[in-house]
């Protein structure tokens, strides 16, 4: 039987939520933001040891608030089926304040909202550009102690831009779900459109296949350059987890941006 898992994926304005979506799913990203007006629904197909897993991948645009029931998840078409969804991943702007702000009040929306006596959705938040670090205004450590100490919930940042981390980031978010096979050490997440056309064989004597994206879940989850028909091993993972972490960090400057420069916020 096959498993669905529905997703929303959920940020203010210009955070790069969209383009997160689709550097997954179709390995490209634009330099032209294009605000999301609408609500998106795209049907990846998760291919795991030979067992077929669903994911509804709902891209909303900014909403001004999570909606306290299900009449008023209805009557905004820009809200419809956000409360009953199995996980929730909030993406913020690491260069942005007043995004993560948003990210803050729509997570306690999400606590204070759901349907009381359903099982714990899991929620992950998402620090986006990356690539941007320079212009970080919270820093890192502070993030991730909050948002999994206090708040509870997972932590990955990523670049669409770059696409780094984001297969961990979708990794971590299956693992959320409690798709069993997910956490298992040496398993494989080969991640393909739901409707593609062109099916193959799998040869036994390799992974690659065209349109099929694969990677280790013991791993970083980076996409290697070569795009959809390129499969990452174990072995292969370090050397590009190497290279990315140079391209973002090894240029940094030591210190911090002054600390007076740095809003201050509550758990």
């Amino acid at each position: 039987m096959v498993s669905t898992y529905r997703v929303a994926v959920l940020g203010a304005r210009g955070v790069g939520k969209s383009a997160i979506v689709r550097q997954f799913l179709y390995n490209e990203f634009s330099e032209v933001c294009v605000p999301t007006t609408a609500r998106r629904l795209y049907l990846p197909a998760v291919v795991m040891n030979g067992h077929v897993h669903d994911l509804q991948i709902l891209d909303f645009p900014p909403i001004s608030a999570f909606p306290v029931n299900t009449l008023q998840e209805w009557a905004d078409a820009c809200c419809r089926g956000l409360r009953s969804v199995h996980a929730y991943i909030l993406v913020y702007d690491i260069c942005c304040f007043d995004s993560f702000e948003y990210v803050k009040t729509i997570r306690q929306q999400i606590l204070e909202t759901r349907v009381i006596g359903t099982s714990e959705t899991p929620i992950i938040i998402v620090g986006n550009k990356r690539d941007l670090q320079r212009g970080r205004v919270i820093p890192r450590w502070n993030v991730s102690h909050l948002v999994r100490k206090t708040w509870k919930c997972g932590y990955v940042e990523c670049s669409a831009k770059y696409n780094w981390h984001i297969l961990l980031l979708f990794s971590e978010l299956l693992k959320s779900v409690g798709c069993a096979r997910c956490k298992h050490v040496h398993a494989a997440l080969r991640f393909q459109g739901a409707l593609r056309r062109n099916r193959c064989a799998i040869n036994p004597g390799s992974l690659v296949m065209p349109g099929l994206l694969t990677f280790s879940t013991t791993g970083t989850g980076q996409r290697d350059a070569g795009g959809p028909k390129t499969a990452i091993k174990g072995s292969q993972i370090s050397q590009g987890e190497k290279a990315e972490l140079s391209r973002f960090q090894g240029d940094l400057p030591a210190q911090q941006p002054p600390e007076t420069q740095q809003p201050t916020f509550q758990p």
